[in-house]
């Protein structure tokens, strides 16, 4: 029988290099709902740092583990799928926060499996659960401009900072992709499409 853990995946690149990046907006958010919720993170297997705590809002408490995969964005299903086999954590109870280029900064959508959209970290976390049911939480980070060598800028963009009003923004929508999650987990998937997916 599956334990009754969650799971929460914040998806980035590891290294100083990365830090601050568009691309590490997983990671950033997972270090709001450490912070938040005074969870240490440490080494799981060279493949995560990894934390645990119990989320006591309104309801019942939820148990949860925080990762932040260090695999790279491309292999973050290795580490997902290693801790969700080591701690017997059902893919229902995965949530994966991300940076999605199809939505404009600010943006945040939640949702359970369909498409990884084009993003490798999620089309490695579908490959090695071998299922794409658990939740996502979306945050958007814009789009590059389409001109040229698409994916030349893709990269780009995604390894590239924040301007200036973005920055001034920053905090508080890491806090919203951490009440996402935190609504995801004490209220269900439908509770926070509607509060965080039309606005």
């Amino acid at each position: 029988m599956a334990s009754d853990f969650w799971l929460i995946a914040g998806l980035g690149n590891p290294g100083s290099k990365y830090e601050g990046t568009r691309h590490n907006m997983g990671f950033m958010c997972a270090d709001v709902l450490a912070n938040r919720w005074s969870v240490s993170l440490s080494d799981h297997k060279g493949l995560a740092l990894l934390g645990k705590g119990v989320m006591r809002l309104s309801g019942a408490p939820r148990k949860f583990f925080l990762a932040k995969p260090l695999t790279f964005m491309n292999d973050s299903g290795n580490a997902v799928a290693s801790i969700c086999s080591y701690y017997d954590i059902a893919p229902e109870h995965v949530i994966a926060i991300h940076d999605d280029m199809d939505l404009e900064f600010g943006r945040i959508k939640v949702k359970a499996g369909g498409s990884a959209g084009g993003h490798n970290g999620i089309k490695s976390i579908d490959r090695s659960l071998g299922t794409n049911t658990y939740s996502r939480v979306r945050l958007g980070v814009g789009h590059s401009a389409r001109q040229g060598d698409a994916h030349a800028k893709t990269v780009n963009w995604v390894l590239g900072g924040f301007n200036a009003d973005q920055k001034s923004r920053l905090a508080d929508f890491l806090s919203d992709g951490a009440d996402a999650v935190e609504t995801i987990m004490n209220e269900g998937l439908g509770q926070a499409q509607e509060k965080f997916n039309g606005r």
